[in-house]
């Protein structure tokens, strides 16, 4: 019997996916189609013996993530269930906190999956390395080149056992080029050093109280727990944690531009997983370039051009000779005739006038690089907007022949004249 948990955070984190952020929770955020976590919960439906889904977090159970859950579990036909937070309990507090949850029917090993990380989810494959030498801890790893890994937490490993010896999250300088994935497979045996990490935390908080210092800037909370600093870093090299190496896709989705690329990678995938979400050209339809995805609800004028990396989403209208590439076009919105969109995501019942432009500047890993990874995206530099991707919030108007270039347009604006790089309030 197998389980699966995935943190999915909650309002205050996510801010770098702001305005998209504000309509639905992030990993409610369409990529390739479907919510973000539709493909954590596809895979972990595809490994077998699998029981129950969690979902750990501390957003509201509003509507969209209600009738997401019971959504899913009609399709996957699988217990899936979300677990609130009282507060935020960091990557493992809330493991702990729900520990009897998870434990409950005695699962031999249960994954635990970063909402925000794209991945073609090795989880099989993981349980045979798990089954084939057990131990409390398996972590997914990849390569990065020396410049971008210390953005991630860095593994050392042994080459022949595989034991993760030394584990740093985001060092300073350089450690090693094999980070960690943020999926991994635990033992119940796993759940003993996070009770370790909580009654420290404890006595750490008795003793501030002691000296005086009860400031909420000074103290977290005992149920505070940190996978990455206060587990993975304290137990490597004591033989209790292991990494799983990958060469498969993997990216993480910390902002709108990442969503975008992930978005690539997913359609790019459904040619093997998913061949039926793909569009294919048809006589009288649009004409399609690579990998596209249109929900069966949006029309789409046969003129158009559409592709590489789209996606269409549910009630879209794309009108005659418009020109998508490289784009996510949300619920509801209207591609007027003639417009062009590229690089740009363009928001829930949005509108984008007659020959009006929207561009973006795509900021993918560099391809001559196997091993680079999205960049962590600053969206100033010396006090300007950097060119990315453009972004139309919820129920934007553009008008007719304007050009917005490199630029966030905030919910319900209607916009009469183009800009250039910037944030429109």
């Amino acid at each position: 019997m197998l389980k699966a948990v995935i943190l999915i955070g909650g309002p205050q984190k996510g801010t770098r996916f702001r305005p998209l952020s504000f309509e639905v929770p992030k990993p409610l955020f369409p990529v390739a189609g479907v919510p973000m976590i539709q493909h954590h919960i596809e895979a972990c439906a595809q490994v077998p013996g699998m029981q129950e889904i969690l979902l750990i977090g501390f957003y509201q159970p509003d509507e969209p993530l209600t009738q997401f859950l019971e959504t899913a579990q009609q399709e996957f036909n699988l217990p899936i269930r979300y677990l609130q937070e009282f507060a935020p309990l960091g990557t493992g507090g809330g493991l702990y906190h729900f520990r009897d949850q998870i434990l409950a029917g005695g699962p031999e090993a249960f994954f635990v999956l970063n909402a925000d990380v794209c991945s073609d989810f090795p989880l099989n494959a993981m349980l045979d390395a798990h089954r084939r030498q057990r131990h409390p801890f398996l972590l997914l790893g990849t390569t990065a080149n020396r410049t971008q890994s210390l953005n991630y937490g860095c593994i050392v490993e042994n080459p022949q056992t595989h034991e993760v010896l030394h584990y740093v999250e985001k060092p300073s300088t350089f450690i090693s080029d094999i980070i960690n994935c943020g999926i991994y497979l635990f033992s119940p045996e796993a759940l003993k050093p996070l009770r370790d990490v909580f009654q420290r935390n404890q006595q750490d908080r008795q003793l501030c109280l002691a000296l005086g210092e009860d400031s909420p800037g000074l103290w977290p909370g005992a149920g505070t727990i940190r996978l990455e600093q206060d587990v993975f870093s304290a137990l490597a090299g004591q033989g209790q944690i292991y990494v799983y190496l990958t060469d498969g896709i993997w990216s993480q989705i910390k902002s709108a531009g990442s969503a975008l690329y992930a978005s690539r990678l997913y359609l790019g995938r459904y040619e093997f997983t998913h061949p039926e979400r793909l569009a294919k050209h048809t006589p009288g339809g649009p004409q399609i370039r690579g990998n596209v995805y249109i929900h069966p609800t949006a029309k789409v004028a046969p003129s158009a051009v559409l592709g590489p990396n789209v996606s269409i989403g549910k009630g879209v209208t794309v009108g005659e000779g418009v020109r998508l590439r490289e784009s996510i076009v949300l619920h509801g919105a209207t591609l007027q005739e003639h417009t062009c969109v590229l690089h740009s995501i363009v928001g829930w019942g949005s509108t984008v006038g007659r020959w009006a432009r929207v561009e973006g500047t795509a900021n993918d890993p560099n391809p001559n690089d196997p091993r680079a990874r999205m960049d962590s995206e600053s969206l100033f530099k010396d006090g300007k907007l950097l060119p990315a991707i453009t972004i139309l919030g919820c129920r934007v108007r553009i008008p007719a022949e304007v050009l917005i270039l490199n630029s966030i347009v905030l919910p319900h604006k209607e916009l009469s004249r183009s800009f250039t790089n910037q944030i429109i309030l």
